[in-house]
């Protein structure tokens, strides 16, 4: 709905400036959009400048005017041209405006004359302005037309290109530069004239008075220049996406919003890869300080990107992950050049020579390597071999293509190496022709095959911002995931948490009491075991012990009908004495003793072996026996190394090559393999994961012969960051009733723990303290890492709230950490809270699972109660 006509706005009013792209421009749904977008800016008490580019498909269209030899080809291109514009002048039901009306004319005369009068280069950067000079004039009409009275500006009376010595005629047309500053004069002209502008981008005017181009992203830049030049309170840029994400959403799904970054980020996130910003836009808004959002014109509700000035430093972090590829390695290399005064001048004299512009640069005693972009060069097969014949005369030349760069961006790179043991073990696995760490200490590539990048680069996503895997997670920084915003078509609100609104006074009543306390709520174990119980291809439900013990939840669970897993000796005692109505438990543990196995066997629980050793050197305790094989699949999930249970780093697990002897052994004993087993680890979100394990399983059973069960282990992840997807129990449903179909003879055993359970406990703890370090809040609670390790020991990142104060503005940025005489007792990095007060109830969610088993008195300090609520 549009917005009432504003009142007029004063000589000082702010500017924003309103960049539109091709796709936004293009149909009359879109310029209904535009136009009410602006009509908001406008009632904000702001002058409007709107920067507009060509008609999706006319910038290609022009350039394809511009390649065709004859005047009558060039003539009927410009005609098709012509026709789109007129065609969306129909469906907006407006005659043609005469600013539209001289420039299909001028078109049609540059048409028929070609490049002859002109020269070449200038005439098709002339050529190719028409499409934001025809977008212009159109959307001028329709928004005039529209009861919002808009001026149409040339950009080219505004934007002055200046020639830079490096640059050749080529790059000097098509490919020019602008010094915007702010110009107190264009502002004062412009506020004269009118309050809402809409103009062209991707066009300037050079000394010459010829028109050049901005290049490849020259809309979004041309946004920046107006920005600078005149101040602007803010310039947006409108696109089909909500911002800038941590990474390529059509590549790493789970990507998430970036919604703050400052101008250095953003520019290193933009030149390394990201496509919805052109690194060019940012500089011209620095020195005036000028903010830029990203906005996605479809969802204008969205919050988007907002860049700017640098914000307060976090704790280094990755940010993003981007990938770039056609690149092109340039390997020079001579014995001669070691100390050798000048070698690289003459180096680097060739490629300004062939006017290539060098990104990366690596270097050697006897080596210089260097990458080209294809985004900053026009790269072809002749342009290298004449590079690559001019260097021979100093160097021996290698070429080396088709690469890709990736690259990790955050700032503090330099202090995170450390960390990135992870990341660089899978670079170990590949031919790495270069690495390069900024000097800015803003990035540090990888340059591998372009072959490896579609697979690598969601998995290296995954290591270092998807679940888990940070735990640094301000939610000023950090938004939904692409998944989350994008996926379905629709953002599906949160169910809010038990904690959050029914169950408030209560626990606040809990920690009056005492603290630190872990709370656990029925209800949620009910309804999360029910849920997994519509899984229709599962035999037998199983939970994992070993997650949470308390009796209160083994009983909820039992009366759902769970069954249970169980891996020491304490808890198979445990689960006897207070679920003695439950079938004998599944018993899984690892390297265990023997006298745990005589126990399991003693009580009738299904036992799991996963080594040689308990058949090699106790075989008689097994003869005779049904048993299960925990077999290794040979690779790891989850968002740590500490929980992924597979591959060959992991304890767990029999290798597939010790298979035949393992069944040799049990055969010698009288032993029979009546289950199959793997898990290869925890937190996982992809429902295609189980379904994979499945097959897998079913495909060793079918050579065994013996087998009856499956058990596909447990691992199913919960969402913990704010952006991430839930696990998707109806696509899990289907990937097992997939494998169920064809492997029918096999029953279907799961054992999950920490998905029945996380979300229905919480650590409930007091503010102790409050301490100003070197940039950086700390936030002092009553407990720490000896009641939830978790934090310390997998890097994982529980939600933490200020309970006490709910609904209050959260302002503070704080590193919650405990009283334990321990660096790593930190519960969470960079949280977003409300300013807090000594004695506020913090309350750490989904610390259900793994909480108050995996505690201790370390320090001598009390271990926290549990207490229950049952509805």
């Amino acid at each position: 709905m549009t917005p009432p006509n504003p009142a007029p706005l004063s000589a000082d009013a702010p500017w924003i400036v309103m960049k539109f792209g091709g796709t936004s421009v293009a149909t009359l749904p879109r310029w209904q959009n535009i136009r009410e977008l602006v009509a908001s800016r406008r009632a904000e008490g702001a002058r409007v400048l709107v920067v507009v580019s060509a008609l999706t498909g006319i910038t290609d269209a022009l350039k394809q005017l511009c390649g065709e030899g004859g005047q009558d080809k060039r003539k009927a291109a410009a005609g098709a041209i012509a026709q789109r514009h007129y065609d969306l002048l129909e469906h907006m039901q407006l005659a043609l405006p005469d600013t539209l009306g001289e420039r299909l004319g001028e078109l049609a005369r540059l048409a028929e004359d070609g490049p002859a009068a002109r020269g070449e280069l200038a005439w098709q950067a002339q050529v190719q302005a028409h499409g934001e000079l025809m977008s212009s004039a159109l959307g001028a009409a329709f928004l005039s037309h529209s009861g919002l009275p808009t001026q149409w500006l040339d950009a080219r009376e505004c934007l002055a290109a200046v020639a830079l010595p490096s640059q050749n005629e080529r790059t000097r047309l098509l490919s020019a530069m602008v010094e915007a500053k702010p110009d107190p004069a264009l502002n004062a002209r412009l506020a004269a004239l009118g309050e809402v502008f809409i103009t062209q981008g991707f066009i300037a005017r050079e000394q010459h008075g010829r028109t050049v181009l901005l290049g490849r992203g020259g809309s979004d830049t041309s946004a920046a220049y107006f920005g600078a030049l005149l101040k602007a309170q803010r310039v947006e840029i409108w696109t089909d996406v909500a911002g800038m994400f941590t990474a390529n959403p059509r590549q790493v799904p789970g990507a998430r919003l970036l919604q703050r970054l400052d101008y250095e980020e953003a520019q290193e996130i933009a030149s390394t890869g990201a496509k919805v910003l052109h690194p060019r836009c940012l500089s011209p808004l620095r020195e005036p300080r000028v903010p830029l959002l990203i906005k996605d014109t479809n969802r204008p509700e969205l919050e988007g990107t907002v860049i700017g000035p640098e914000v307060r430093a976090h704790a280094p972090s990755v940010k993003a992950i981007s990938a770039r590829k056609g690149i092109t390695l340039v390997s020079m290399e001579s014995v001669g050049m070691w100390q050798q005064v000048g070698f690289l001048a003459d180096v680097f004299a060739q490629f300004k020579k062939h006017g290539l512009s060098v990104d990366l640069i690596g270097s050697a005693e006897t080596n210089v390597t260097v990458s080209l972009d294809p985004t900053e060069n026009l790269l072809d097969s002749d342009a290298i071999a004449a590079l690559a014949s001019d260097l021979a005369k100093v160097c021996r030349v290698k070429v080396i293509a088709p690469c890709a760069a990736i690259t990790l961006v955050g700032r503090g790179m330099r202090s995170l190496l450390h960390t990135l043991s992870g990341v660089l073990a899978e670079f170990g696995q590949l031919r790495v022709h270069m690495i390069s760490q900024s000097s800015n200490n803003l990035n540090l590539t990888f340059v591998v095959d372009e072959e490896v990048v579609d697979a690598l680069l969601p998995h290296l996503h995954d290591l270092l911002i998807g679940a888990g895997a940070l735990r640094t997670d301000d939610s000023a920084l950090f938004g939904p995931s692409w998944q989350m915003l994008y996926g379905g078509g629709e953002v599906v609100p949160a169910v809010p948490a038990w904690w959050r609104e029914a169950q408030r006074s209560r626990l606040l009543q809990l920690a009056a009491e005492a603290t630190p306390r872990y709370v656990y709520h029925l209800p949620t174990v009910r309804q999360q075991a029910r849920e997994l119980k519509s899984l229709a291809a599962v035999d037998r439900f199983h939970y994992a012990v070993k997650a949470n013990t308390h009796p209160a939840i083994l009983r909820a669970l039992a009366e759902e009908g769970f069954a249970f897993e169980c891996v020491s000796p304490g808890e198979l005692v445990a689960v006897g004495a207070i679920v003695p109505e439950v079938a004998p438990p599944l018993f899984t543990p690892n390297f265990a003793p023997r006298e745990d196995y005589v126990l399991a066997l003693g009580i009738g629980a299904t036992v799991t072996l996963d080594a040689l050793h308990p058949l090699q050197h106790w075989g008689e305790l097994f003869r005779g026996r049904e048993i299960v094989l925990r077999i290794d699949l040979g690779r790891g999930l989850g968002h740590h190394e500490k929980v992924r249970t597979g591959g060959s780093g992991s304890k767990f697990g029999l290798p597939l090559d010790q298979l035949p002897l393992f069944l040799q052994l049990a055969e010698t004993h009288g032993v029979s393999v009546r289950g199959l087993h793997a898990h290869l680890g925890s937190g996982v979100l992809d429902a295609a994961h189980w379904g994979e394990v499945y097959a897998q399983l079913a495909s060793l059973a079918e050579r065994i012969g013996s087998v009856v069960f499956l058990n596909i282990g447990g691992g199913l992840g919960v969402p913990a960051h704010p952006g991430e997807a839930p696990l998707d129990i109806a696509a899990l449903d289907r990937a097992l009733r997939e494998v169920k179909a064809v492997y029918p003879q096999y029953q279907l055993w799961i054992e999950p723990g920490r998905y029945l359970v996380a979300d229905a406990g919480v650590l409930l703890t007091r503010v102790t303290q409050q301490k100003d370090k070197g940039g950086f809040r700390y936030l002092g609670v009553d407990t720490g890492m000896n009641s939830l390790i978790r934090p310390a020991l997998y890097d994982a990142w529980h939600k933490i709230v200020n309970l006490s104060r709910l609904g209050e503005p959260a302002t503070a940025l704080y590193q919650v950490v405990g009283p334990i005489c321990e660096s790593g007792d930190v519960l969470g990095t960079d949280r977003r809270l409300q300013e807090a007060q000594e004695g506020d109830v913090i309350l750490i969610a989904q610390a259900g699972a793994y909480g108050k088993v995996m505690s201790s008195h370390y320090n001598l300090r009390d271990e926290a109660d549990e207490v229950v609520i049952e509805a």
